[in-house]
């Protein structure tokens, strides 16, 4: 039986750790799946520093195009961010006739509507569990476990960076901008933490669970946002 073969965008952080996690439980993964899982090509921006994950015999390239566009793979991990860029690869991917996992929310709760819509018509499939609280993880439990329910309303804490920030100022009462400094100084906040204190990151995982939740099209710009910096 042939080996089922991954290529993947972006090898930063989650990308690297994506590739760890795949050959740290390879033998599992195979049992489960049934097939081999191989990770074949990777793309990166640059490959000056080493990367924190094995990349041997992984055939790297700089061209993600060299991903999306090789016959052999059969399923494209979008793990590069941002919705410009990613959406045209990740439209590419599927041109192709290839499934595509990506755990890019911002990508999903924009885009989405137009990519599940391309997915369907080339008999793919776009997961994204990773992409809203996959430590839990919610979306199957809202597809899947909760399928014979009515969910009438949403409430929860789905953002770690707010949720620390407003604690700390709740707890010891902080000033906003000094545990801001702490949770950029720990790497809970990015350099530009602009996405988790105005609301912006919380606002695109609702998106995709209120899309779940209530069978209804993804709406980001109907979602109301309020962030914590003021």
């Amino acid at each position: 039986m042939q080996s089922v073969k991954v290529g993947i965008l972006g090898l930063g952080t989650v990308g690297s750790g994506t590739v760890n996690v795949l050959r740290r439980n390879l033998k599992e993964i195979t049992r489960r799946a049934g097939r081999d899982i191989e990770i074949s090509r990777a793309a990166d921006r640059s490959f000056d520093q080493p990367k924190n994950c094995n990349t041997d015999g992984i055939a790297l390239t700089t061209d993600a195009l060299d991903v999306v566009n090789d016959p052999s793979i059969q399923i494209v991990v979008e793990l590069i961010g941002g919705t410009g860029i990613a959406r045209e690869l990740v439209l590419t991917a599927i041109a192709n006739g290839k499934h595509v996992v990506t755990a890019n929310k911002a990508l999903i709760a924009m885009h989405g509507n137009e990519l599940f819509a391309r997915a369907q018509e080339k008999g793919v499939t776009v997961a994204f569990e990773a992409a809203v609280a996959g430590g839990i993880p919610i979306i199957k439990a809202m597809r899947e476990g909760l399928a014979a329910n009515s969910i009438e309303w949403l409430a929860g804490i789905i953002n770690g960076t707010g949720n620390f920030i407003l604690t700390e100022m709740r707890d010891k009462s902080r000033d906003f901008s000094d545990v801001l400094a702490e949770a950029q100084a720990l790497g809970y906040a990015e350099a530009d933490p602009t996405f988790d204190v105005e609301g912006i990151d919380a606002a695109h995982k609702l998106t995709i669970m209120a899309s779940i939740a209530f069978g209804i099209p993804l709406q980001f710009d109907k979602a109301y946002t309020e962030g914590i910096s003021k």
